[in-house]
Parts: structure tokens; sequence; C-alpha cells
């Protein structure tokens, strides 16, 4: 006679104390997941005539299980989907997919076969997932159990990793474990049988669509598992050998996952490796171009102190040799402060955050600082800052920077009677700042080479102007650092337009867009 189980005896705890029994196994819901379909493919192949009780997590690829259970409706001997209204109703894990038992189930109620039973709130079978089948040829139960404070398990199992495939994204690694058992051996089923019989006829369980009463319903298991023989001796192992099996799985499963991560870290450390050997590659380079545009003007003013203390020198020629060496003086402190502003960008970005700036307390006092260089050139040097732009994300010395960089070109290649203008205007999360000149003008095929370190293109009248040629490099750098951009359009003898695009501080956007709206 099949004993009683104590009336809060869970599925779980009868499967669990059942002897023979693995025991308790902790997995991740992706195992269980593939317990559950394996015994579901076992029992469709070999067409066993079972009863089979479902009690599955919410979720499309869960549900999709008990859908091919009730496709084969007609060639089992009953199907009871249990629901709770607990775990349905979210539980505080947020709302999760439609219960299959809320939208497929319900057509198939015309099949006697299938039954929908909801659980009350409070229930032994809350927080547990069952697969029970009953057959003469075949008997099992896989019971699992989750704490009550973990997330819902839909939740825990990504799309990916229910079927079967792991995503790179940590989050689907992280998975709620499971206290899982799984038991093959006919009596320790029997007595699961018997036990949800006696669950169904407590107070608060209903049948949901169906006009079979629950205590009906409940005899007819009973009778089932009374009449059904157990299985071979051979086979009451068969439920601890199972377990080591899946146990063994999860090792690997486990051991795998620590080998991907390995195998992803050190691809990380082999991509840094890269870009560390490729910083250091451009180090050096950059300090061998260094050197040799040190050496230059050193040569030059060395070859024209040689020339002065010649006895028989002229004053016209000591005059240009004079004035050689203050141009090769001026070009030499041009690049060792250039190279201390390429120093200077990287310090700034790791102590300084960016901060909200106006145009138009930077660009106007930048101008007027040029103004008597182009009056003694005679350049035309205009602007038009609109008072109601908003601020953008920069630092002010970068911004002062990228505004005298630019502008110093302008002046520099625009010829006596040219022009040079800085215009503003807003484009969507930017601020584009133009400069155009009417200076000598780039070439096309020399256009992508400018922002390169040390290069010069642009002479007047022939005559080299002694830049450093890293004023346009360093423009590029802070606007890399802020989240902008620059672009050039040039012909030759017309002139240049380097567009600046400056992104809008966020706060100063929002304020805008308030003002825009009220």
């Amino acid at each position: 006679m099949t004993s009683i189980a104590a009336p809060e005896t869970t599925l779980y705890d009868l499967a669990s104390t059942a002897e023979p029994s693995p025991g308790a196994l902790q997995i991740n819901p992706a195992t269980f997941k593939s317990m559950v379909s394996s015994l579901f493919d076992l029992m469709i192949e070999q067409g066993v005539p079972a009863w089979v009780w479902i009690k599955l997590p919410r979720g499309d690829s869960w549900q999709s299980e008990i859908e091919r259970v009730v496709a084969q409706a007609d060639h089992l001997k009953g199907i009871s989907v249990f629901r709770s209204i607990a775990e349905d109703s979210g539980d505080a894990d947020g709302d999760g997919p439609p219960s299959f038992v809320n939208s497929v189930l319900p057509n198939q109620f015309q099949k006697s076969s299938v039954h929908s039973i909801q659980l009350p709130f409070e229930n032994p079978l809350k927080g547990e997932f069952l697969v029970l089948v009953w057959s003469e040829q075949m008997t099992a139960l896989l019971a699992a159990k989750r704490s009550r404070s973990s997330r819902s398990i839909s939740e825990a199992v990504t799309p990916t990793s229910e079927l079967g495939v792991h995503s790179a994204d940590e989050s689907s690694e992280r998975k709620t474990p499971l206290l899982a058992t799984c038991l093959l051996e006919a009596e320790a089923v029997k007595r699961a049988v018997f036990r949800m019989a006696e669950l169904v006829q407590q107070p608060n369980y209903e049948m949901l669509g169906d006009d079979v009463p629950l205590p009906e319903l409940a005899q007819e298991w009973q009778q089932a598992a009374a009449l059904t023989s157990s299985l071979t001796p051979a086979l009451e192992s068969a439920s601890v050998l199972l377990g080591k099996h899946i146990q063994r799985q999860e090792e690997l499963w486990q051991r795998s996952m620590t080998y991907r991560k390995q195998a992803e870290l050190v691809n990380v450390l082999q991509l840094q490796n890269e870009e560390l050997t490729s910083t250091v590659r451009s180090k050096d380079e950059f300090l061998s171009m260094v050197g040799q545009q040190l050496r230059t003007p050193l040569t030059n003013m060395k070859t024209a102190l040689t020339l002065l203390n010649s006895p028989n020198i002229k004053p016209p020629q000591r005059q240009r040799y004079m004035d050689l060496l203050t141009k090769e003086c001026d070009r030499q402190g041009s690049l060792i402060g250039s190279l201390l502003d390429l120093v200077s960008l990287d310090q700034m970005a790791e102590r300084k955050t960016l901060e909200p700036i106006k145009l138009v307390d930077v660009v106007p006092g930048v101008v007027s600082t040029y103004q008597p260089l182009s009056e003694e050139k005679g350049v035309r040097l205009a602007y038009t800052i609109p008072e109601g732009l908003p601020a953008v994300a920069n630092l002010t010395p970068w911004l002062r920077q990228i505004v005298v960089n630019l502008l110093h070109n302008g002046i520099k290649f625009t010829p006596r009677g040219g022009q040079v203008w800085v215009r503003a205007k807003q484009q969507g999360d930017y601020l584009q700042l133009e400069f155009k000149d009417t200076g000598v003008g780039i070439p096309v095929h020399e256009i992508p080479k400018i922002f390169d370190r040390f290069y010069r293109v642009r002479q007047v009248s022939g005559e080299d102007e002694g830049g450093a040629g890293l004023g346009l490099t360093i423009v590029q750098q802070l606007l890399l650092r802020c989240g902008g951009s620059i672009s050039v359009k040039s012909r030759p003898g017309e002139g240049s337009i380097f567009n600046v695009l400056l992104p809008v501080y966020k706060d100063s956007l929002d304020s805008a867009a308030d003002n825009m709206i009220s």
C-alpha cells in the first residue's frame, strides 16, 4: 500500500528523499530545460501512452515544450498542466511572457485528455517545477526548486541559452541556480502520482475550462498508478546513474564556461598588447620625427652663426643671417611649444571632465588678440557668434587652442587684401564653427595629409613660414577628445573652409528644448 505524504510535503522533497536517489543537484536552468526536453523527446519517439503532469516556468521556450506534449494528446492517457497564481502574476519578477495555459492551451480543451489546473496563491508546489510521467513502459519525475528570493527562471534563461547557445554577454552566464533531482524508479514515481492526487483535492484548487471535477480526475490518477506495475529491477539504479551523468554534464558546462572566459580574457589581453605595441611604435616614430624637426633649425642656426663670424661679411649679408637666426629661433620655439601642447592633452584629459562653455565667451577674445596681426598683414578679420547658441561640451583651454590654431593658419596663409571669417551656427546636437579664408588654398591631393604631424603644405610667395607642422594635428586630437570633428574644403588660389563640429553640452541642449516648448 502506498504511504500518504505529510500535508506540506512537496514533490521535490518527495523525490530528493526517495531511495535510491541521486540527491540534490545544483544545476543551471539551461541544464534543467535540456533534461525536460530529453524526457519529452524519449516519450514522444517511443509513443508511450502515459499520464503526464507538468509545471514549468513562464517564457516562450519553456511553454513550447508544453505545446509539443499537448500536440501528442491523442496518443497520451492524460495531460495536466498546472499554473500558479503567484508565479503567473510575476511576484516582483516583472512581467513575463504570457503563460501557455492562458493562450494556446484553452484551444485544446476539446481534447478530454488535456486539463489545466490552477493552484492557489499558497501551495506546496510554489517555487517548484516538475515533469511527471507515468505509464507501464516508462516512469519518470524531474523536480526542481529555486529560492523564493531568486528572480524568475524565465528571466534567467535568455533566448540564446534556451537553445543551448550561450551568448558572450556576461549576464547570460549569471543564471539563477536550481536544486534538481531526477527519479526513474517506479515506486518513488508512484508516490509522486498519489501526492499529486492528494494536492488537487485540497480547497482552492480549480479546474480551468473543463467539466471534469477535480476529485474525479484525482481518482483516475490514483487508479492508473495502482494498476500499473513497476519496471524491471535492473532499472532501479538508473536514477542514481542518470543523476551522476547530469552532475557530470553540469561540471563540464561550468568548466567550459571557465575556459571560454579565459579564452575571452586572452583575446582581450592580446588586443591590449597590440594596442600598446602600436602606441610604443607610434611614439618611437614621433620621437624620430621630433629629432629631425629639431635638427633642421639647429643646423641652420649653426650655419648662420659660422657665417656671421666671417671678417669679410657685408652688412646686408649680416642682416640676412640675423633674420635667419630669428626665424629659426621662432620655429624652434613654436615646435617646442606645440610639443608641450601635445603632452598636456593626455594629462588634462585624465584630470578633468568636459564642461559647458559658451562660444561667445571664447571666440571674440581670441579674435581681438589676432586683430593687430591681421591689420599688419592687411587682412580683414571678422566673426559672427549668435548670443543664443547653447554651450558646448569642452574645456576652455582646449577650445581656445582650437580657435587659436585655425585662426592663426587662416591669417598666415591669406595674402594682403584677403579676408578671414569665423561663423557659428547650430546643427542638431552640434555647433558648427566655420573658419573661412580667401588664402592660397590647398591642393586636393594634399588635404588628407594636412592633419599629419609635422606636415606643412602651404607657402606664401615661395617662402617657408616656419611653422612646426603640429597645429592642425593638435586641433584634430582636441576634437577627438571632446567628441567633435573637423572637415576641410579648399581650392588652390580661392581659399579654404575649415568646419568644426562641437557637441552641445547635454544639460544645455535640454534647457534649449524646454525653452522652445514653453
